[in-house]
């Protein structure tokens, strides 16, 4: 059987084991469907696993986002061959509360999205938005959905909520602004770049802030909820900036993630400090549906070809990009 074009990481850990060429043809298997890509987002997380891999590990196709076509197979909805389909990415993870151990994630270690092909669970795939291009199809999956369930299911956000994003411009920042404003929440951001606080001005937020500089006091009115993807080098301020009572989600720790903390200052204030990670099933088609109902679009900062897979991650390492890079295959 003839092979796919795809982005394989194989041998050294990290970016000096990512090469693109031919990568054995994706096969769907039975309660699979097989989707010809036409876009795929990138994440840190694709960061994360190629660093996590050794020379003793098998190839393993790259990416987690991803949308394009079915062409063999059916899905749930009555979706079926040459439908246009978005891909959730995380596997085996049904309902909300039923929480896993650690979700399983397509990249790693099953192959993944950086490809002209991939096989998926049939019930992974649904209809791609209407009103999505591909690349910002491919944009939304992870970090939408981790955004939603953040925002929503762990972090409870109202109508009216004061909402504070530091570290605005990856992917999850980007989308969760989006959708904060459009629910009717105030949103203050935080960067160490001007360019982004510009960007983000620009894209809805209401306040913007430099990291740096103090929150507590820069802020108009007290945080109802952070959601904070930076980790030990904001996790004092973003306390700090919460009203009594407050929420605290937590996704991630890109500055590390050890922190000192004063149980006195959560129990007299009353904080809550929530962890979250990817969504589920369900809230995937909620945050489906919300994308929908509000047209709500994801930030795509750049989009290269697939043969330009290796370039693309190291642009994504560099953190300068506002919003998500994206591979395309045509």
């Amino acid at each position: 059987m003839a092979g796919m074009r795809a982005v394989v990481h194989a041998g050294p850990g990290g970016l000096a084991g990512v090469r693109v060429g031919e990568a054995d043809m994706a096969v769907a298997g039975p309660g699979q469907v097989l989707v010809r890509l036409r876009a795929a987002g990138l994440n840190h997380r694709d960061l994360f696993v190629a660093a996590g891999r050794s020379p003793h590990d098998p190839p393993l196709v790259l990416g987690a986002d991803g949308a394009g076509v079915i062409v063999q197979g059916d899905g749930p909805d009555g979706l079926t061959v040459d439908d246009e389909v978005i891909i959730d990415p995380t596997l085996g993870w049904a309902d909300p509360s039923d929480v896993p151990e650690v979700p399983g994630i397509l990249g790693g270690p099953d192959d993944g999205t950086f490809a002209e092909y991939v096989a998926v669970p049939a019930h992974n795939v649904l209809p791609k938005p209407a009103h999505l291009d591909w690349a910002e199809a491919a944009a939304l999956p992870l970090s939408a959905v981790t955004a939603y369930r953040a925002l929503f299911t762990r972090g409870g956000l109202r109508t009216g909520d004061h909402v504070l994003l530091p570290g605005i411009g990856g992917g999850v920042a980007t989308i969760a602004l989006a959708m904060a404003k459009a629910v009717g929440a105030t949103v203050t951001v935080t960067s160490r770049s001007e360019d982004k606080l510009r960007r983000a001005r620009e894209a809805g937020a209401d306040h913007t802030l430099r990291s740096d500089a103090d929150w507590s006091a820069a802020l108009q009115r007290p945080v109802d909820l952070v959601v904070d993807s930076i980790g030990s080098a904001a996790f004092g301020a973003a306390l700090a900036a919460l009203r009594p009572g407050g929420r605290l989600v937590t996704l991630g720790a890109t500055t590390g993630e050890e922190v000192t903390l004063s149980l006195r200052e959560l129990f007299f204030r009353q904080i809550s400090v929530v962890g979250t990670s990817m969504g589920s099933a369900a809230e995937f088609r909620e945050m489906l549906a919300l994308v929908a109902e509000h047209r709500l679009r994801p930030v795509v900062h750049r989009t290269f070809p697939l043969d330009a897979g290796a370039k693309a991650l190291a642009e994504l390492a560099e953190g300068s990009q506002f919003g998500k890079l994206v591979l395309t295959t045509d």
